[in-house]
């Protein structure tokens, strides 16, 4: 996790922000010049303020006290609608490029490889696409263009002040050392608490992702109320972080309005003192360098306009700063370069399936060995079993088929070729999977199967229906395809979400077809079902079949049993059930027996 750093701005990181500012060239421009003249539109009013008193209302000149009200009205009308116009463009400008950069974060999140996830947390990339991208946007409407404006408003009345009489200015700005301390240690307390708040939401999110979506789990076990007193120990520190944050303010806010009622005591006090001696020395007195009960309102002003900023200047700081750093977070994530390298050109017309292993060996972390100098030759159209204990590096073998993870040493050939010549789209839409944990999104049946792809008809769709006899229970329901399901498929079945999987596969047309599991995970009705459907599924495709129900994979042209990463046995379900104290043999009896079925 990316630790707050001690600039306000990293310049290279900003220049990658600004980097999407680019299409909204315009918007930053005008909000830029908005800001500029809001500056300098701020020291009208204490000036128009300094002439009405001073030359009108003092020397009772009433129709001059009307025309400087009408003045100042059209002024404040002015300003007001540009202050509009600059933080509508800003916020506008600040959502367009997160709404940007969301959509390049999470193109590049589908992209990543399996084994990102495998030690990443959920929750993490969902704070990364949603708050840490929000704390960009406060860049433009909050940080950047606001803090420039502030700064340049600082110079403005701090300019005119002296330029207007530097004795009063420099006397009456005595505190503002002070002030410039209190800001500054303020902006550091903050920091750190920020980079806590922000610390916190990650490990809520993470929490909450992961416990959500365990549910099930949680209440099978009864784990209610142990998991809700981890909750309260993560929220409680969600909480504290932000209370230490408002402590923080709760000290800072109050010091600068002390400040500020100094500086007003002191102007009041040298200012009358000064009129006071100006009456008296009437004649020595230029013009210029007179003390006006006007100009006494008129630095008032000044000083409220000066101040306000002040307040809000080191929070504005911070708050870009924790842009900078939701800027560094989601870059790196965008740096991250663990995809499938696609360099890969070829997408032929046709594939007809040959897969080749020669001497794969592959490993998740460093040399820890998952598949051990693996080799098969599965010609197309025919199918292969996988087998083996839990572990065993089945699954791993169909992960690298399709470039979910890139082989340590060693190649893999589709019809000839090394499969990192094929481009990984291409590819993964030749290669139909169906897994064993089925995952349905939340939306209706008929975009579960298709996933949303225009070139899948409605008819398509149906017509793998029927084929997998699973038409018949999906018109039943209300809505018939346009059922909508809810997160991972939790209003069907079992057996209903894995025929919808199975159905997903069969209307992609693929030329490769792997079944992970496929039917572990539904009733024996259901089961007859699949398996009818795979029969004729398999006619004509290459097939690739893991299962821990031998049963489900006699009729396999090849069988290959692993252990450990390697292959132990090979050969068809007769073959290997004829070497004695075999791999395979074990298998069958141990599931022949549990069965309480006699072999004869």
């Amino acid at each position: 996790m990316s630790e707050v750093t001690g600039k306000a701005l990293d310049w290279k990181l900003l220049k990658r922000v600004m980097h999407y500012v680019k299409p909204y060239n315009t918007t930053f421009v005008i909000s830029v010049f908005l800001t500029v003249f809001l500056a300098a539109s701020a020291l009208v009013q204490p000036i128009l303020m300094q002439k009405t008193l001073d030359n009108y209302i003092l020397k009772d000149n009433y129709q001059g006290l009307v025309f400087m009200v009408e003045l100042m009205m059209g002024q404040l009308i002015i300003q007001t609608a540009a202050q509009y116009y600059q933080t509508f463009l800003t916020n506008s400008l600040g959502q367009s490029v997160i709404r940007d950069l969301r959509i390049d974060i999470f193109n590049h999140i589908t992209s990543l490889r399996l084994k990102y996830f495998d030690r990443t947390p959920i929750g993490m990339l969902i704070t990364r696409t949603v708050s840490d991208l929000e704390t960009i946007a406060d860049i433009f409407s909050e940080g950047l263009i606001s803090i420039m404006g502030d700064m340049l408003l600082l110079i403005a009345v701090i300019g005119y002040m002296i330029f207007k009489d530097w004795k009063l200015a420099l006397i009456t700005l005595t505190p503002m050392p002070f002030l410039l301390l209190s800001t500054y240690v303020f902006k550091e307390a903050i920091k750190s608490s920020f980079q806590e708040v922000r610390t916190q939401v990650a490990h809520l999110n993470t929490f909450l992702a992961e416990h959500i979506s365990g549910i099930s789990v949680i209440q099978f076990f009864s784990r209610e109320d142990q998991e809700m007193r981890k909750f309260k120990a993560v929220n409680k520190k969600y909480r504290d972080a932000n209370i230490q944050s408002n402590l923080y303010y709760s000290i800072f806010f109050p010091v600068v309005e002390i400040l500020f009622a100094v500086c007003i005591a002191i102007l009041v006090w040298y200012g009358c003192k000064r009129i006071l001696t100006d009456s008296q020395l009437n004649a020595l007195a230029t013009p210029r360098g007179r003390v006006t009960p006007g100009v006494i309102l008129e630095f008032i002003l000044c000083l409220n306009i000066l101040f306000r900023p002040i307040r809000q200047l080191a929070d504005k700081f911070n708050t870009l700063q924790m842009g900078m750093v939701g800027a560094d977070r989601i870059f790196r994530v965008l740096d991250t370069d663990e995809v499938a390298v696609n360099t890969g050109k070829l997408k032929p017309a046709n594939l007809l399936g040959e897969i080749k292993f020669n001497h794969v060996w592959f490993a998740y972390n460093d040399e820890n060995w998952v598949l051990k100098n693996i080799n098969f030759h599965l010609e197309p159209g025919k199918t292969l079993a996988l087998v083996g204990a839990t572990g065993a590096g089945k699954s791993s073998t169909i992960n690298i088929l399709n470039r979910f993870y890139e082989i340590s040493k060693g190649s893999v050939t589709i019809d000839g070729i090394d499969i990192r010549e094929y481009d990984v789209s291409y590819l993964r839409t030749k290669i139909a999977t169906v897994i064993q944990d089925v995952f349905l999104f939340t939306d209706t049946i008929g975009n579960n199967i298709s996933l949303n792809n225009s070139e899948i008809t409605r008819e398509q769709v149906i017509a793998a229906a029927k084929d997998v006899g699973a038409h018949e229970f999906i018109e039943r329901l209300p809505g018939g395809y346009d059922y909508n399901v809810m997160e991972r498929g939790s209003t069907l079945s079992g057996g209903q979400a894995q025929l919808i999987s199975f159905i997903r596969a069969l209307v992609y047309n693929p030329t490769i077809l792997v079944l992970d599991e496929a039917t572990s995970s539904v009733d024996t009705e259901t089961e007859i079902l699949i398996q009818k459907a795979i029969n004729k599924l398999m006619q004509g495709r290459t097939a690739i079949v893991i299962a821990h129900r031998l049963s489900t994979i006699q009729n396999a042209d090849k069988i290959i049993v692993l252990d450990h990463g390697e292959i132990k046995e090979s050969g068809t379900h007769q073959e290997l059930l004829r070497i004695e104290n075999g791999y395979y043999r074990k298998l069958y009896d141990l599931q022949f027996n549990s069965a309480g079925i006699s072999r004869d």
